[in-house]
């Protein structure tokens, strides 16, 4: 079965930015972001068709698969 890959910021230092690719039935999350050679250390955040999804989660045919590093953000604040 394909799913599709979006990697998203600093992510697209390890692969393509978007890539379909083959895994079996019953595969997990966890088992594609393996496939996909990133730091195991490696903080992500991960979406799957739109919603946060638990690495264990099993994947079916089409599935969207987002991986986004932490991402920090908001208004800095000048303290004199």
């Amino acid at each position: 079965m394909k799913v599709i890959v979006k990697l998203f910021a600093t992510l697209r230092n390890y692969g393509p930015e978007y890539q379909e690719i083959e895994i079996p039935e019953n595969t997990l999350l966890e088992e594609v972001i393996k496939q996909l050679d990133l730091p195991e250390k490696l903080p992500l955040l991960k979406i799957v068709n739109g919603k946060f999804a638990d690495i264990k989660q099993p994947l079916k045919q089409g599935d969207e698969i987002a991986l986004f590093p932490p991402i920090a953000g908001g208004s800095s604040i000048d303290i004199r």
